[in-house]
């Protein structure tokens, strides 16, 4: 026999007018999957050895939408921040778009090695799992928090100065510009999240609710802006190397 207790307004568990947290989660996973398929089908019109980025740029925003399904579900019954769900979804999603950095270089045909690779994980995961560990206070909250800055600064290291970084070179204008502004999404858009932690958990000095919205539009630009610069390398790479090959 069922114990589910019925809800009192049965409209209370559905998205309404005036949440607008939860509109802000219903906007980014319908945008995260419309840009799944767009990646995908864009897929098609790039040469072979772009295919495989936007692959896993495709990736990257069906991951996302699929979890922001659950965030939005989770805020809209619950009222709370979806910490769990985010950090599953950043868990999967951070790691594929350090492969982004790999998979053009070789697409612009740079010797890359595995080690970039394992490198920038290494950080996103001393990152990622110091954050998630301080929020749940498994950990004590400031070494938490300091552990997630040294893996986000190592990952910088990485991808300014380190191989990643170092592997640029001579690129076309269209590949120096994509891997440019993929650096700045990291540095950039995803200082909002140390932020968040500082003046929200730490300090309590921002609602969560004005959080949340934060953090919604963060994801947005930093997944898929990060996607759509790979997507302009390969474009472009294709257009020209395609009109190279008309008489």
């Amino acid at each position: 026999m069922s114990t589910t207790k019925p809800v009192a307004n049965p409209a209370d568990a559905f998205l309404q007018p005036h949440d607008g947290v939860a509109i802000s989660f219903w906007i980014i996973s319908i945008a995260m999957i419309a840009a799944t398929v767009f990646f995908f089908a864009e897929a098609a019109t790039v040469l072979s050895h772009w295919k495989t980025s936007l692959h896993v740029g495709g990736l990257v925003t069906l991951v996302a939408g699929v979890h922001y399904m659950y965030m939005r579900e989770y805020w809209v019954q619950v009222h709370q921040s979806p910490i769990v769900y985010r950090y599953v979804d950043w868990s999967i999603t951070v790691p594929l778009q350090m492969i982004e950095f790999n998979l053009i270089l070789k697409a612009a045909g740079k010797n890359t090695s595995a080690a970039m690779f394992w490198k920038l994980l290494v950080g996103t995961v001393v990152m990622l799992l110091c954050g998630y560990l301080g929020e749940i206070s498994a950990l004590p909250a400031w070494p938490a928090f300091a552990g997630g800055l040294a893996g986000w600064g190592f990952i910088l290291f990485e991808i300014f100065a380190g191989e990643a970084g170092g592997s640029l070179g001579e690129v076309s204008e269209a590949v120096a510009t994509s891997f440019n502004n993929m650096r700045m999404i990291v540095t950039l858009g995803w200082s909002i999240y140390p932020l968040g932690y500082l003046f929200g958990y730490l300090l309590g000095a921002v609602d969560e609710t004005f959080l949340n919205v934060i953090y919604n539009i963060a994801d947005f630009v930093n997944k898929i802006a990060f996607v759509l610069c790979c997507w302009s390398s390969a474009k472009s790479e294709s257009a020209e190397k395609k009109g190279a090959l008309l008489p």
